[in-house]
C-alpha cells in the first residue's frame, strides 16, 4: 500500500524548559515560535540567524487589506535596529536563548561584571542602556546567552530605586494633587515621577516603560 505521509505538528509556544550544568546555577531555555500578534516591547527573537529585540511595535488593521504589525528591531549583536512589518498572525522563532540568574557585584572599567552565586562564576558585559540605567549592586538579573555568546541582560519587570536629586514640589503635593516633575534615580536614569515624591524616597520603576509606577513601601 502507499506509504502515509507524515504529518509534522505545527511549532507551539511552551514553558521554559530547565538545563542543567555543573554547580546546579538556576538556567532555562526557550524553545519555541510565537505569533507576531503576541509581541511585546523587550521580547527577542530570532530573524536571519540573528536575535533580535522587539523595541517598538504597532497593531495596524487598515479600512481594505490584511492586518500587520508595524516593528521596530535591535540587533542584540551589533545594536543595529530596522524597521519591520510582519502580516498580522504570522509566525517567528523566539531567540532560543539560556538565561543563567547572576548578581550584578561590580564594575571593572566599563564592565559590568555578573557573578554566580553559586559557582562563583564572573560574566562581563559591555553597557546597554536597555538594561544599565536600571541596575544597582547587588542586584540580581537574568543573563542571557545565544549559541554560546553572551548577549545582554533581563531584569525584573519592576525594581526598587532611590531618588538621589528632585525638585520639592510646592504645588500638588499630596497624593491626589496633580502634576510632575523629573527626578533622578540612583543609577542615573531620570524618571517622571508625582509631586509628592521627595528626595531620598525609593519609587518602583517598570524596567519595560522606563516609566515610575509608585512609592516603594516602606520596609
Amino acid at each position: 500500500h502507499e506509504a502515509e505521509e507524515a504529518v509534522l505538528p505545527r511549532p507551539v509556544r511552551r514553558s521554559f524548559l530547565p538545563s542543567q550544568r555543573a554547580g546546579g546555577s538556576r538556567r532555562a531555555v526557550t524553545v519555541c515560535a510565537i505569533s507576531v500578534n503576541e509581541f511585546k516591547t523587550g521580547l527577542t527573537i530570532e530573524i536571519d540567524k540573528a536575535p533580535w529585540r522587539v523595541v517598538e511595535f504597532l497593531h495596524v488593521k487598515p479600512g481594505k487589506g490584511a492586518a500587520f504589525v508595524r516593528t521596530k528591531l535591535k540587533n542584540v549583536i551589533t545594536g543595529n535596529t530596522v524597521d519591520k512589518t510582519f502580516r498580522a498572525g504570522e509566525k517567528v522563532d523566539l531567540a532560543q536563548m539560556e538565561k543563567s540568574t547572576k548578581q550584578f557585584t561590580y564594575m571593572d572599567g566599563d564592565q559590568y561584571v555578573f557573578m554566580d552565586m553559586e559557582t562563583y562564576e564572573e560574566t562581563r558585559l559591555g553597557r546597554d542602556d536597555a538594561w544599565a540605567k536600571f541596575l544597582k549592586e547587588g542586584m540580581e538579573a537574568a543573563v542571557l546567552e545565544w549559541e554560546g555568546k553572551v548577549i545582554g541582560v533581563e531584569l525584573p519587570r519592576t525594581v526598587a530605586l532611590e531618588i538621589t536629586e528632585t525638585t520639592a514640589g510646592d504645588k500638588g503635593n499630596t497624593k491626589s494633587g496633580g502634576g510632575d516633575k523629573p527626578a533622578t534615580l540612583e543609577t542615573g536614569h531620570v524618571v517622571t515621577v508625582p509631586l509628592f515624591v521627595q528626595e531620598g524616597e525609593e519609587v518602583i520603576v517598570d524596567t519595560v516603560t522606563g516609566k515610575y509606577v509608585e512609592r516603594a513601601k516602606k520596609k
